[in-house]
């Protein structure tokens, strides 16, 4: 299964709203980050079919992309560590 590091800046502004005291990246500029990483034409080739947050991504966090091509689109999994965050589809 391919890997790609999804390389998030730990200043980000996404970070200084999300929430104050306890930053957390915001699942849209993860799965925005994923979709540009995904093979093919770039973000607007992908449309996620179904998508579950399992764990929170903090500054200085470093997710890693897995990906499996499948006929009907693309199966995914981000990790920090061995933790997974989120876990998805997407089809082109």
């Amino acid at each position: 299964m391919p890997h790609v590091a999804l390389p998030i800046d730990p200043q980000h502004p996404a970070f200084a709203g999300h929430f104050p005291g306890e930053p957390i990246l915001p699942g849209v500029v993860l799965l925005d980050e994923t979709l540009y990483a995904l093979p093919g034409t770039g973000a607007t080739r992908w449309q996620i079919l179904a998508v579950k947050f399992h764990h929170p991504v903090r500054p200085g966090d470093r997710p890693v992309l897995e990906y499996h091509l499948t006929p009907a689109g693309v199966d995914f999994t981000i990790r920090v560590g061995t933790v997974t965050v989120v876990s998805g589809t997407a089809r082109a």
